[in-house]
C-alpha cells in the first residue's frame, strides 16, 4: 500500500525524501520512515496518525494507525520491537526474529541485526535517531535526559557487540529543535561536556547538534539531520506537521521513528 501524498512540506537536506507523509531515508542496508501527524484515523489533538500505545481510550485508534504504518513500511506490526520509555540509555539487542524482546520491558533503543524485524521508537519533541552499518540497525529515543546519559554512545556500542563492523551513519530525525526548544539552566548544565554552558534564565539548546557530535565521537562516520523541528514545522499549507509536546500544551499525540534492515 502507498502512502498518501501530504501536502506541499519544507524541502529537505541532501538525502531524505518524502514517501508519502513519511520522512525516508536510507542508511547503507537499512531503510528508515520518520513519521508525522498525517495519514491517520486519529481524531482532535491527537490527529490524525497517532501512535501512542500508553492511552488504553486510544488504542482502536492506534491499531489502526500502526497497520497503516505496517502496511507502508512493508513490516508487520508483530515483527516491531519496541520497549517502555524511560529516558535512559538501555538498548535491547534483536538477533532472531523468533525471539522478540518483552515491550513491557524498560528501554530507549533497539539494536537489531534479524532481517525482517523493525525497532520502533515514539516521540514528541524527543530526538528519533537510527545508526546503521552494514548488517545492523540500531534506533534510539533521544531526549534530553538519555542524550546526557549516554543513549546514542550505547547504541553504537550494541552494534559493536553484535558483530557490525565498519562505517556507521547516522539519521537525526524530527525533534524539538535549537530555534525553539527553551531549556533552563539544570539542562544546560548537563551538556557542559558538550560545550554548552549554563546561564540563569531559559535560554534555546540545539539538541540536534550536541546530537551529531556525540554520534561522531563515538565512531559514526555521518549524521544526516532531518533538519525540521517538531515545535515549529508546517506544511505548504501552514498545519503542524509533527506531534509537540511543548507546543501541543502536554495533550497531544505520538509520532515514530521505525527502521529496518532492507
Amino acid at each position: 500500500m502507498t502512502a498518501p501524498a501530504p501536502a506541499p512540506s519544507p524541502a529537505l537536506p541532501a538525502g531524505f525524501r518524502w514517501d508519502g507523509p513519511l520522512l525516508a531515508v536510507t542508511l547503507g542496508g537499512a531503510e528508515v520512515r520518520f513519521t508525522g501527524r498525517a495519514g491517520g484515523v486519529s481524531t482532535g489533538p491527537y490527529a490524525s496518525l497517532d501512535l501512542a500505545r500508553h492511552e488504553p481510550a486510544r488504542a482502536g485508534d492506534v491499531a489502526a494507525n500502526m497497520e497503516r504504518l505496517a502496511r507502508w513500511t512493508g513490516v508487520p506490526v508483530a515483527q516491531w520491537v519496541q520497549s517502555r520509555q524511560v529516558h535512559g540509555s538501555v538498548v535491547h539487542r534483536t538477533t532472531d526474529a523468533a525471539a522478540l524482546p518483552d515491550p513491557a520491558a524498560e528501554g530507549d533503543g533497539q539494536a537489531i541485526t534479524a532481517p525482517e524485524v523493525a525497532g520502533v521508537v515514539l516521540t514528541a519533541d524527543c530526538l528519533p535517531v537510527v545508526v546503521a552499518g552494514a548488517g545492523g540497525v540500531a534506533v534510539l529515543h533521544a531526549g534530553w535526559r538519555g542524550l546526557a546519559d549516554g543513549i546514542l554512545e550505547a547504541g553504537v556500542r550494541a552494534l559493536r557487540e553484535l558483530g557490525v563492523a565498519g562505517r556507521l551513519e547516522a539519521a537525526i530525525g524530527p525533534g524539538a529543535g535549537g530555534c525553539c526548544y527553551d531549556v533552563g539552566p539544570d539542562v544546560r548544565a548537563a551538556f557542559a561536556a558538550d560545550g554548552v554552558l549554563a546561564r540563569a534564565g531559559s535560554a534555546p539548546i540545539d539538541l540536534k547538534a550536541i546530537a551529531a557530535r556525540r554520534l561522531h565521537a563515538a565512531g559514526v562516520a555521518t549524521a544526516h539531520d532531518a533538519g525540521l523541528c517538531t515545535m515549529c514545522a508546517t506544511s505548504g499549507d501552514g498545519e503542524r506537521l509533527f506531534f509537540s509536546h511543548r507546543a501541543d500544551g502536554g495533550t497531544t499525540g505520538r509520532q515514530a521513528g521505525i527502521a529496518w534492515l532492507s
